[in-house]
């Protein structure tokens, strides 16, 4: 049975980590003291959830964990320094501090170390998130123990949502452009000035058309995508934009 420890300390442990060329000791105490703290460990980096899902959603919620009072973002993973490091750069994870519990010591320390062997992984982290202030876990939302790799409890948006129900999260922003395209260095542009973060999807000539036409029925790039609206280019962006910030006067 996995242990929930609501209301306990979190375990005394030193990790080593690899930062700038160099070996650091970081404890407990420096990453939990007199902070707030979100917590999320997951069975492994590179690992399909994991990758796919986990980690990228809480690096996109961090602003919003940061205006709700959370200090810092700490990904645990039983996995060497050097393994989270790569992680964090191939997934763009900036927003977020990779823990790595090569020796499972913080993790066993939890109640949450879990035989792996018959994946070949040895020992790793059950899969879980918590809320810790000063060192101590408030709440805990531990994935259910069942076979697998369930996914249902510790994901960014229901601790959010824990946080503060009405919280606001950041708009999901996409692009479709093409190189060499000045209306859409025009839509990137009005996105910057107006603080969104966005995802560019550069198509090749060879299928440029054939997408934009699949996907929107239009022949032109851009098209903008705000939280599952289809926007338009850069002169229904920018009418879009207007329109926002009017209603926000």
């Amino acid at each position: 049975m996995l242990e929930n420890r609501e209301g306990k300390a979190v375990p005394d442990v030193t990790f080593r980590i690899r930062k700038d060329q160099e070996w650091q000791d970081v404890t407990t105490r420096d990453l939990f003291a007199g902070k707030t703290v979100v917590v999320f460990s997951l069975p492994g980096a590179f690992t399909p959830t994991c990758s796919s899902t986990h980690l990228p959603r809480y690096n996109e919620l961090a602003p919003a964990f940061l205006a709700n009072g959370v200090d810092s973002l700490l990904c645990v993973s039983v996995n060497d320094t050097f393994v989270m490091n790569e992680w964090s750069k191939d997934q763009e994870a900036h927003n977020i501090h990779m823990i790595p519990d090569g020796n499972g010591e913080f993790t066993a320390g939890m109640g949450m170390l879990v035989d792996k062997r018959e994946l070949g992984f040895g020992q790793r982290s059950w899969r879980y998130s918590m809320l810790v202030r000063d060192g101590i876990v408030v709440k805990q939302f531990i994935e259910p123990q069942v076979p697998g790799d369930p996914f249902e409890v510790s994901d960014a948006d229901t601790m959010l949502s824990y946080l503060n129900p009405s919280a606001r999260k950041p708009d999901q922003v996409a692009l479709l452009t093409r190189e060499g395209c000045p209306h859409c260095a025009r839509a990137k542009a009005l996105l910057q000035d107006a603080g969104y973060r966005y995802a560019e999807i550069a198509l090749p000539p060879t299928q440029r058309s054939q997408v934009v036409g699949a996907i929107t029925g239009r022949a032109t790039v851009p098209q903008v995508f705000i939280n599952g609206e289809h926007v338009g280019g850069s002169e229904a962006l920018e009418a879009w934009l207007a329109l926002r910030n009017a209603q926000a006067a």
